[in-house]
């Protein structure tokens, strides 16, 4: 069954954008058909992200009916489908949000699942980004304001009868002051699907414009949503034997 899934936070910096395109380059690693969409239309990041910032058709002709949806997909390397937004100001005055969830239909032809990069926060933009989803995932860090905001997001999602599958935590340390996955899980009354631990090579992956799962597929990151992955569209992973070799390691830092 083809599936349509929101990325939502209920504030910027959290690592959505990073998690709507690892997430989907995992399920990618298993063979699936993937879309991601960037419906961050005031601040879009999913093009920057992956080498497409500026693009001949994109989300915005989509809505303005000036393109077919099928017209503005673009094929990454890694496999994954991507329709980016403009980053054009102008472009952006023009927009008319509420309409995107007549392009429902057209969207989920285009792949098995679709992921939407959804804005931060609970404004107009993000509730008709979350208005297209048969299910939503949050992303936050492990701290107490973060978590606050996303039980803001559960509330809201409860409210629009929207079922939350779970939520993503990014960024962690592991240390005494972040709180703990049965902390969150206890506060939000939603499952934790994974940990993604802080890691420079999330930066690497972005200065490169490709998607950690894809350019170190057996770093710890890359691992930790593979397993939430995994989980999602019901394959077996085995994190321990997809872990790197002390060669390998020694390859990446001085080959």
């Amino acid at each position: 069954m083809k599936r349509m899934i929101v990325i939502a936070s209920g504030k910027g910096g959290v690592g959505k954008t990073t998690t709507a395109i690892n997430l989907g380059a995992a399920m990618k690693y298993f063979n699936k058909d993937v879309l991601i969409i960037d419906a961050n239309m005031s601040t879009p990041n999913v093009g920057i992200h992956l080498n497409s910032p500026e693009v001949p058709i994109n989300l915005n002709h989509i809505l303005q009916k000036k393109a077919h949806p099928y017209e503005a997909v673009y094929l990454h390397e890694s496999g994954i489908k991507i329709i980016p937004s403009s980053l054009s100001i102008s472009e952006l005055k023009k927009l008319k949000m509420e309409k995107l969830k007549n392009f429902k239909e057209d969207f989920k032809n285009l792949a098995e699942f679709v992921i939407l990069d959804c804005s931060a926060g609970l404004g107009k933009e993000a509730i008709c980004v979350m208005e297209m989803a048969d299910e939503i995932i949050l992303v936050s860090n492990p701290e107490m304001p973060a978590i606050t905001d996303a039980l803001k997001t559960i509330k809201i999602a409860e409210g629009m009868k929207k079922p939350v599958t779970g939520i993503i935590m990014t960024r962690v340390r592991k240390n005494r002051y972040e709180l703990s996955p049965e902390t969150v899980k206890e506060m939000l009354e939603i499952p934790v699907l994974g940990m993604i631990p802080e890691d420079i090579l999330i930066q690497d992956a972005l200065k490169n414009k490709k998607p950690i799962v894809y350019l170190h597929p057996k770093s710890k990151p890359a691992r930790a949503y593979k397993e939430i992955a995994a989980r999602l569209v019901d394959e077996e992973y085995d994190s321990d034997t997809d872990k790197e070799t002390l060669f390998e390691r020694f390859k990446r830092f001085f080959g």
